[in-house]
């Protein structure tokens, strides 16, 4: 069985060819193997698979634990004007000033769109 890529939406790895584009049974998306692929590392999402831009407002999804710091970010914690971090080593992608705690990072899994 041939090697197929995962599909660029889901993730799914049921895709299948069909007159040469890729299509994906689980959320209909379909594509060309052919097209320049994008760069989905520069692509950050939420934890409900929300495109992020710098800019935008989010909320934290769970109590989030600070170091050295003497409480927790609540659940439902508003965020304004994130900026966004690429290629974080760290994987905390998300440059931001809580109100409360002050400028930290954050990770993008843990928040959702606004």
């Amino acid at each position: 069985m041939e090697n197929l890529p995962s599909c660029p939406e889901c993730g799914s790895t049921y895709t299948y060819e069909d007159r040469g584009m890729m299509i994906c049974p689980e959320c209909g998306h379909e594509w060309s193997p052919t097209d320049a692929a994008e760069d989905t590392a520069s692509v950050i999402k939420d934890s409900n698979g929300n495109v992020l831009a710098d800019g935008d407002n989010v909320t934290v999804i769970k109590d989030l634990k600070v170091k050295g710091a003497s409480g927790a970010i609540k659940q439902g914690t508003k965020v304004k004007g994130i900026r966004l971090v690429v290629d974080a080593a760290d994987g905390h992608n998300i440059d931001c000033k809580v109100e409360g705690f002050g400028p930290m990072k954050l990770k993008s899994e843990f928040v959702k769109k606004n």
